[in-house]
């Protein structure tokens, strides 16, 4: 049975733990896919993990434009298309059966923002084949996600540095 897990919260760790759980699925001989649906327009040292493992063993897509402008200002019809391609891309591959472990990278920002309906995302995760795992990352989780997650952790923040002006560490946070 294809477990549905999320990772969400206010707090780092939601990637990092998708990572992890990826690192294992692939050490048992699982095919892993991330789709990233935010990162696109930076380097990340994730890429070059999942190549030094092999593309045909864990493969990621990132598809997003970087940042997503919010609050007052609506996602740029450029980010709303990037969100339809990845989700339209990810669902594919998650149906195609070619990986055992699909994980959905800061789908819930795509959701939260209006990007993608979270009605169509639950419809095609509820049916999913049911050997193949999948996980759902980002900050506002839909409760309706949620609901239907076998596996829901929430990341906490208790203390950052960058919180004392510490800026993004090569290797820690990207």
């Amino acid at each position: 049975m294809g477990l549905l897990i999320l990772y969400t919260g206010n707090g780092k760790g939601k990637t990092t733990a998708a990572m992890g759980t990826a690192l294992r699925a692939v050490g048992q001989g699982f095919r892993v896919l991330m789709v990233q649906f935010i990162k696109g327009s930076w380097h990340y040292g994730e890429l070059d993990a999942a190549k030094m493992l092999g593309e045909d063993r864990f493969l990621i897509r990132p598809m997003g434009r970087g940042f997503v402008k919010v609050g007052t200002e609506k996602p740029s019809p450029e980010d709303l298309e990037a969100a339809r391609k990845a989700w339209e891309y990810g669902r594919e591959q998650m149906y195609s059966r070619q990986f055992q472990l699909v994980i959905f990278d800061e789908i819930n920002y795509a959701i939260h923002y209006g990007m993608l309906d979270v009605a169509e995302v639950k419809e095609a995760l509820a049916g999913r084949p049911e050997d193949v795992h999948v996980v759902l990352t980002g900050r506002h989780a839909h409760p309706h996600l949620a609901e239907m997650a076998d596996v829901v952790t929430e990341m906490k923040q208790l203390k950052h540095p960058f919180e004392k002006g510490v800026l993004a560490q090569r290797g820690i946070d990207y």
